[in-house]
């Protein structure tokens, strides 16, 4: 049994456990219409260009772009326009010089023309009768067509206001690769494509174990000495955050048999165990002797150098990732966050959630002690147009310390803290 509280930095508890976890990505088939948030199992190539016609990007008219060279507003080209290109439909008009075609945006333009001239870059020539001469007007692409001449007032380049065949995806090209977290852009480029079902990891179940005497429900009522469960609902809500699957058990009592059965039929529901409380070092805390009892190689960490949260049990059984978290809201969170979040990612084949950071200036001086880290909860604030982190001090079993901030500043191992007015990366929640 690896002995208690052996601290390890964050860095080094996490190299230790990975390098004996073997994890293994399991898969299943999906409806794309499903996908959102799940992680790819498989890399995903284009079956065939996109778009696989030339497509106008406006209104106008599609051109041999060499018709239109040197035309302006006072010296416009004339073109003669011979058709129109219906929606949905490939064109059956063929372009002589001194022609156009009248085109929608979207529609597919005639293989002799190379650009499309904005509608709003032209005037329709009105023929009066031929003593008045002719006129000219704006033309009005929704109006039913008839044959007519138009000037263009501006010219355009060969390839302009046309996307091409294969523009926005050549066949073959790599579309979306292996472990990438579909989003709701990447379901719309599937469809385009007519893929209509990807494989995908299947999410891990992560069992979520809470105990202790003092520990209710919280639809109960506390009495004296008690408090309402807070940890198995936040851990569950990160660990669906993570990918993974949450299930949550009743509290278990401080009882060693309790615990140990709760534990081992949890461990086989579950892909992942996470327990919490009871992983400091006490008479009353059993959490240690349970995780070994669990199946071997049993715990590889007992104390990690990071506050809150430093007595951390990281553990294998059965091939199962173990954690014993502590107890206290605020602890459980940071230590999820760095542990058992990558987990749940390893599981999927994905790299660990990138959350959001932002750059603020701190408000005051943070001190820490040289050799942990230290994960301070701060709130954010704008001040003159910059952004500022004002620290939220408390102690971590109030939940409300993480509920009144915006994020978190880590400060590092080797520094002995942090001095007011000095920038600092801001995680946030």
């Amino acid at each position: 049994m690896t002995e208690l509280f052996d601290v390890q930095t964050p860095a080094e508890a996490w190299r230790i456990f990975s390098e004996r976890f073997r994890s293994s990505v399991k898969t299943e088939r999906l409806s794309v219409l499903l996908s959102l948030d799940r992680i790819l199992a498989e890399d995903i190539f284009s079956p065939h260009d996109l778009p696989a016609f030339p497509r106008s990007t406006v209104d106008g008219f599609a051109v041999a772009a060499i018709d239109t060279y040197g035309a302006t507003a006072s010296l416009p080209a004339y073109l003669e326009v011979v058709g129109e290109v219906s929606m949905g439909q490939p064109p059956q008009i063929s372009l002589d010089e001194g022609q156009a075609v009248l085109v929608h945006t979207g529609g597919m333009i005639a293989s002799d023309s190379d650009a499309v001239v904005m509608v709003e870059d032209t005037q329709r020539i009105r023929q009066e009768d031929t003593s008045a001469g002719s006129q000219s007007e704006r033309v009005d692409p929704e109006s039913e067509f008839h044959p007519h001449s138009i000037e263009v007032l501006k010219p355009v380049a060969v390839g302009q206001n046309v996307i091409q065949i294969g523009e926005d995806v050549r066949q073959g090209q790599p579309v979306l690769v292996k472990g990438h977290q579909i989003r709701p852009q990447d379901i719309g480029g599937l469809l385009a494509l007519g893929i209509t079902e990807i494989t995908v990891a299947v999410r891990p179940t992560v069992a979520i174990l809470s105990q202790g005497d003092e520990v209710v429900s919280p639809d109960q009522e506390p009495g004296p000495g008690q408090v309402r469960d807070i940890n198995s609902y936040t851990l569950a809500a990160l660990a669906h955050r993570a990918g993974g699957i949450p299930i949550t058990y009743s509290i278990i009592p401080d009882d060693f048999q309790a615990l140990q059965s709760a534990a081992a039929r949890a461990l086989a529901d579950a892909d992942i165990l996470v327990m919490s409380a009871g992983s400091s070092v006490s008479f009353r805390d059993m959490t240690a002797q349970v995780i070994e009892g669990l199946g071997s190689p049993g715990i590889l960490i007992h104390g990690v150098s990071v506050r809150p949260g430093k007595p951390t049990i990281l553990a294998l059984a059965a091939g199962k990732p173990v954690f014993g978290l502590p107890g206290n809201p605020v602890s459980a969170m940071v230590i999820f966050d760095l542990f058992v979040n990558p987990a749940i990612r390893s599981l999927l084949g994905a790299d660990a959630v990138v959350k959001t950071r932002v750059t603020a200036r701190l408000s005051r001086n943070i001190a820490s002690v040289s050799g942990r880290e230290d994960y301070v909860q701060v709130r954010l604030e704008s001040r003159a147009g910059e952004l500022w982190a004002i620290p939220v001090f408390g102690k971590s079993n109030l939940i409300y310390t993480l509920i009144r901030s915006d994020g978190a500043v880590k400060v590092p191992l080797d520094s002995n803290g942090i001095a007011d007015g000095q920038l600092v990366t801001v995680e946030l929640h």
